[in-house]
């Protein structure tokens, strides 16, 4: 889903493809998407979503994250959102208590799962 500006009272215009039209900018991911990205994630086994699919402090450009956030709550796996951004939509959703956990944490938090040494952990390891 596409605009022509960063402006929340501009038109959503679709994209019929991977390929955004010059001119416009890309503002959340389509219905299509949104289903693919579903499916994958009901599926899962182990869901950790970092990032909103779009401006969804918009009401015109939170279908897509919206239908992510449903998505986690129907999975029947484990389920992490890790970001201040991510923790804000589960809120706006009012999702958040169906998902596994929720953390403002997420730099941080995809950094411990790459194996990083993050500061603060290294400290209570190494007193």
């Amino acid at each position: 889903m596409c605009g022509d500006k960063f402006d929340e009272s501009v038109t959503p215009v679709a994209s019929n493809g991977v390929n955004i039209p010059a001119g416009l900018m890309g503002l959340d991911i389509g219905p299509k998407t949104a289903a693919t990205f579903a499916k994958v994630i009901e599926d899962s086994k182990v869901v950790v979503w970092n990032g909103p699919m779009g401006v969804f402090e918009w009401e015109k450009f939170q279908n897509g994250t919206r239908e992510v956030a449903l998505a986690l709550t129907r999975c029947k796996g484990t389920t992490v959102v890790g970001g201040g951004d991510s923790a804000a939509a589960m809120a706006k959703f009012k999702l958040e208590s169906q998902v596994s956990h929720v953390s403002t944490g997420g730099g941080a938090s995809m950094e411990l799962l790459e194996g990083k040494d993050l500061p603060g952990i290294k400290v209570i390891r190494n007193p």
